[in-house]
Parts: C-alpha cells; structure tokens; sequence
C-alpha cells in the first residue's frame, strides 16, 4: 500500500431513515442521542436531496458521481456497469477499502462492490460467498444478454418473498452488531482506510430487539401489525391511526438500536485516536412513508419523506452546526470523499464545485430552466419493476384490479431548490409545492398561479441532460425471458431455487 494523501475516511448509510424521525432534526425525540452528539461536531443539511427513492441506484449514484440516467443502474437493468467506483479510485490511491452491510442490493452480483477490497452483505437469505460467486457471475451474465435482463427482477421477488416469510414471524435478527464489529476489525487492521457502512435496521420489517421495542414500542406485537407496504398500498389491508402509531414505534425503535450500536464505532475509533484523521459522513439513501399520499414504504411516490434525507458531515474544513441554506445532492458526497482523501477520480473526475469541502460548492456559473443550477436537486423513479409486480401479486391475490393510470405504472422525476418543488408522473397529474411554507406537502400548486414553471422547465431539462426519456409505458413488462433461456442457465436457476 502506498502513502495515502488524505485522511481516513468513514461513510455510514442509515438504510430507510426519515429525518423527521431522528433527535438531531426534531430535538423533541429520544431515537438518535448518539447522532444528536456527533451534531455537536458535524454539518447538519437540512436540504439533502437523494437522486432516487430506493438504495440500488442511490448507492450507485454515491459510488459513481452520476445521476441514475448516467450510471444505468435501475430496476430496469439492476446492474451497475461500465463506471469506475469510488472504491476504485481510493484503492488505487493507497486506501484500505471495505464495504459491510445488510442490504441485498449492495453485493457482487449488482456489481456495487467493485473495488473494496473486502466486503460482506450479511444477507440472511443467501450467503455473501454465493452472492459472490455463481450468483454474481449468473446476474452479469443475465444482464450482459438483453432477453434475459427482464428475468432480474423476477429474483428479487423470489428473494423478498423468502426475506418476508422468514420475518413474518419475528425472525430475521438485526446483522447490525455484526456488520458493526467487521467494521471496527477492519479499521484496526488499516493504516488508511475507506469504510463503507450501510445500517439496514429501519427497513421493513421492523422487528427491532427487545429493550428497543419495549422503550419505544411497548406492548406492540410486532408480528401483529401491518409489515407489508405492498397490501396497504394496492388496498388490501386497512391501517388505522392507532396502528401507525404502533409501526412508528417499532420504526423508532430500530433507530435507537442503530444509534447504540453506531455509538459503540464512534467511541472505538475515539478511545483509538482515529477519530480526529477520519472524515465521517452519514446520510440516508431514502426514507420512508407512513401513510402520507396513501402511500407506504418507499415505493410509488417521491415526496420529501423519502428524497429530503438525513445528511451530516463531519471534516475540519465544515463548519459544523445546522446549515439551511445549502442545497446539496447525494450525487456530490462521491466528490466530497474523493477531495476529502485526497484522490483522483478514476471514473467520473474530481468536481471541486460539487465537494463540500470547497469554498465554491455548487458555484457552477449555470443555469437550468432560469434557476441557478446550483440551486436545484433532482430526483428520478424509473421504472417500478419489482415493486409494481409485488404490488400486483397482493391486488391479485385480494381480487383488486389496479388502475394503469396510476402512479404505480407511472414513471416519475422531481426537480427541488431550498423552497419549492415540482414532480412530474407519466399517468397521473404532475403536482408541484412550496416546501418551505408546506413541508408536508398538502396542497399542490401545480396548475395555479403559484406554479413554479422554471423549476418544471429545469426538470425536462434535466432529463434531456442526463438522457433519460419520459416513456409512455412503465408496466415493468420483461417478456417471455424463461422461453428462451438456455438450459444450462434453467438448471442453475432451479440448483438456487428460483424455479421451481
């Protein structure tokens, strides 16, 4: 390993996390007191703006400095190719690299973990060895070959299901501890190094441990209540108030039980004398809904419970304290870890105007719709294949046909400054809102006088930019991708269990 120019650096994803829900962004609440600590040292954004609703393309847009039209990984085609990763870059620039997490999606065979030198998704339902082998080389195969791309998301339904089996009844326990203790093992072991974390806790299912669950949950039975957003979202099971207070609960407890076990990193690397050299960066890649537009989960919708995300950033060239003017993207922490390391881009170069580190953050000297490019944060939902063939799969089975106008066919984009935003859909009305005077985002301004036309103009320009298209139909339609695979692949297919 050669001398590194930089500093340490540690970037941890709270999976799922809301803002509203955490101490550092409501004080009222008791979830995050670590977090609500590390603030005391730390930026605190109170406008991060995440370029997709879901973790594959965020974590690739975090990976890779590319908006999801750029990087290419969507549910469409769930693989990541073709882009250098930030892994890649500080590994050729003498860092250490390691990536532990829980999450399915962040794993070999979608290609996210290009570079680490180690990592290890502790994923329950099939072990990181075969995510990293057969898997892997099955998924590149699949998505080098295009009649059997559509074959992906049929996969990760099958996986869900067995994730939503196994959990049904309270199993599944948190990785969390593990993913914790890998993490402290490897920095130990590191001179300089890149550790990449991702918490999985606060994502459906919420079955948080016991001392968590009776502190914020008590007496709720967590397999009693409503644990998939599919049913409530296509109309099948009703939730009332007094049972989102109880999924609110158990959703605050796994928040706690993050924060104590993200704690217990922060003091290791502290009691080590690690903590002054190492940038550390948390943020959500989404959040979640609890209700809000109809809507539960993350799936169908791209309003500021889900894109509007948690964002500290602690560095001695950031001021600390709350900061509520800056509008930042995810999509710039790819350059902010690159300057904060003292690395070159291998992939997507360096942008001194997109670090946070820089005194001329987002001073682009561009416009885009008459906005101040610097100003705006832009948002994409692609094609809601997986998700939209659950959905289907609980109407069916319910006896609910679906309507084909509507957002769950839709294809969606948004277009967000420090004040206001506009969303457009490809089914149903676009809606558009001043966030500032209507966090909630109740009463829309889409067709009024009040319509923030530049912000409209702003996003189709985009879109042109990044050279995505507004398609006419997004039903996540694969084709008859199981006629024409070979056998070879069908045998390997039905040796893992997804044919039956």
């Amino acid at each position: 390993m050669t001398d590194t120019a930089g500093e340490n650096v540690l970037f941890v994803v709270l999976d799922t996390v809301r803002k509203d829900r955490l101490t550092v962004y409501d004080e009222d609440r008791e979830t995050t007191p670590c977090l609500a600590e590390f603030a005391a040292e730390a930026a605190v954004f109170e406008h991060a703006v995440a370029p997709a609703p879901w973790t594959l393309p965020v974590h690739a847009s975090l990976f890779t400095g590319l908006y999801p039209s750029e990087h290419g990984a969507t549910q469409e085609d769930p693989y990541l190719d073709g882009a250098t990763t930030l892994a890649e870059s500080l590994s050729a620039a003498g860092y250490d690299t390691a990536c532990y997490s829980s999450n399915a999606w962040i794993t070999s065979y979608t290609n996210l973990t290009a570079g680490y030198d180690d990592h290890d998704n502790f994923f329950q339902i099939m072990p990181s060895e075969l995510l990293s082998g057969p898997l892997a080389t099955l998924w590149k195969t699949m998505n080098d070959n295009g009649t059997l791309r559509g074959v992906a998301d049929r996969l990760v339904q099958l996986g869900n299901r067995m994730h939503e089996q196994l959990a049904a009844g309270g199993g599944g326990d948190t990785k969390t501890p593990q993913v914790i203790d890998r993490t402290i093992d490897f920095v130990d072991d590191s001179e300089n190094f890149f550790a990449f974390v991702n918490l999985m806790d606060a994502h459906l299912p919420y079955h948080p441990p016991e001392p968590y669950a009776e502190e914020f949950a008590p007496g709720v039975d967590s397999t009693e209540v409503c644990q998939n957003s599919k049913e409530f979202n296509c109309g099948a099971r009703e939730i009332d108030d007094a049972e989102w207070t109880d999924i609110r609960g158990l959703y605050d407890a796994e928040l706690a039980h993050m924060d104590d076990q993200l704690d217990r990193l922060f003091t290791h690397l502290k009691e080590t004398g690690r903590w002054a050299e190492t940038t550390v960066v948390v943020c959500a890649d989404h959040g979640e809904l609890f209700g809000e537009h109809g809507l539960y989960g993350h799936e169908f919708g791209i309003y500021d419970p889900l894109v509007n995300v948690p964002l500290l950033v602690k560095h001695p060239d950031i001021e600390p304290g709350r900061n509520d003017e800056t509008l930042v993207e995810l999509v710039d922490l790819y350059h902010t870890v690159l300057d904060a390391a003292g690395a070159e881009g291998r992939g997507e170069p360096l942008a001194p105007t997109r670090s946070l580190l820089s005194a001329d953050y987002r001073e682009f000297g561009a416009e885009i719709g008459g906005r101040d490019r610097g100003d705006v944060g832009f948002v994409e939902y692609h094609q809601p294949v997986v998700e939209l063939r659950q959905l289907e799969g609980k109407a069916g089975a319910a006896g609910i046909d679906l309507d084909e106008s509507s957002r769950f066919y839709s294809r969606m984009g948004a277009a967000r400054t420090t004040a206001e935003k506009y969303i457009h859909c490809t089914r149903i009305p676009d809606e558009a809102y001043h966030v500032g005077r209507d966090p909630g985002e109740t009463t829309t301004l889409a067709g009024t006088d009040a319509e923030p036309t530049g912000l409209r103009d702003a996003l189709f320009e985009f879109v042109e930019g990044v050279d995505a298209t507004w398609p006419d139909e997004a039903d996540g339609a694969d084709g008859e991708v199981l006629d024409e695979m070979d056998d070879e692949t069908k045998a390997r297919l039905e040796d893992l269990g997804y044919l039956g």
